[in-house]
């Protein structure tokens, strides 16, 4: 045992000043004691980290408590506390949301600010519970797409461009203003239009516009537009479905004029 202390003692005094303790925990299969601080840890045991490289599936309950509460005492680390509160509460998330702020900040390392963090936190997932799942809106025909859209583009004085992604039944992911122009017009640059597609994984997406002249006409570089993001499309297996041209209170569709070929 004097023999292998001396062998780490040896090999710790020759790395460099920034190396770090727990490298030789590690090497050797030796765990951080119970005063370790959770920065000597092994990178993927840190709870901050193992959630990034790991997912939020990956923690427990008392990792995530501790990354809100941040910090330990000198007798524990942050999980440590973290983990002695669930056990006061049976180790059960209903029972600790019962505890004040009063009571947490008892607990030796906590403290007001840090027992209103795990306080809110705990609050927030009871609201969870109570929410109601939101419904997505799904596109059968351009009246649909045209009354989602209708807020944003009717009575304006100027052209905006909008598009619709949807998923593979058709519902919407999201609705995005792409640009927004003058009098006569805006730019619709077809990169922007697919990376957002791509980046949401959308399925088709629908395009939109308004004219604030209230003429629901295509202009010749609308129906170059529409073209020149249909062919493009296709090549990313993301359809586009239509093309709405809005005025105050009415629409023009590609689709339904059969100019989407």
């Amino acid at each position: 045992m004097v023999q292998a202390t001396k062998y780490l003692v040896t090999i710790f005094s020759s790395q460099p000043p920034n190396f770090r303790l727990s490298s030789i925990f590690i090497t050797f299969g030796i765990m951080p004691t119970k005063n370790t601080p959770i920065r000597q840890w092994a990178e993927d045991d840190r709870p901050r980290e193992k959630m990034i490289l790991k997912g939020k599936n990956a923690l427990s309950n008392a990792e995530l408590i501790a990354i809100l509460i941040n910090s330990g005492n000198k007798e524990e680390t942050a999980v440590q506390l973290a983990q002695r509160m669930l056990d006061a509460a049976q180790n059960n998330l209903i029972e600790l949301s019962k505890l004040t702020i009063e009571d947490l900040s008892r607990f030796k390392g906590m403290g007001p600010a840090k027992a209103v963090s795990v306080v809110a936190a705990l609050e927030l997932g009871k609201r969870r519970l109570s929410e109601k799942v939101i419904q997505q809106s799904k596109i059968t025909s351009s009246q649909d797409a045209f009354e989602l859209l209708f807020p944003d583009l009717s009575d304006l004085y100027y052209e905006q461009f909008f598009i619709l992604l949807l998923d593979r039944a058709h519902k919407v992911i999201r609705k995005m203003n792409i640009s927004q122009g003058g009098v006569a017009g805006t730019v619709a640059d077809p990169k922007k239009i697919f990376r957002f597609a791509l980046e949401h994984n959308s399925s088709s997406i629908i395009l939109a516009h308004n004219h604030p002249s209230n003429n629901l006409k295509p202009s010749d570089n609308d129906i170059r537009l529409t073209k020149k993001l249909v062919e493009a499309g296709k090549v990313l297996e993301i359809q586009v479905l239509d093309h709405l041209i809005v005025g105050n209170d009415n629409y023009y569709s590609f689709a339904d004029e059969g100019q989407i070929s």
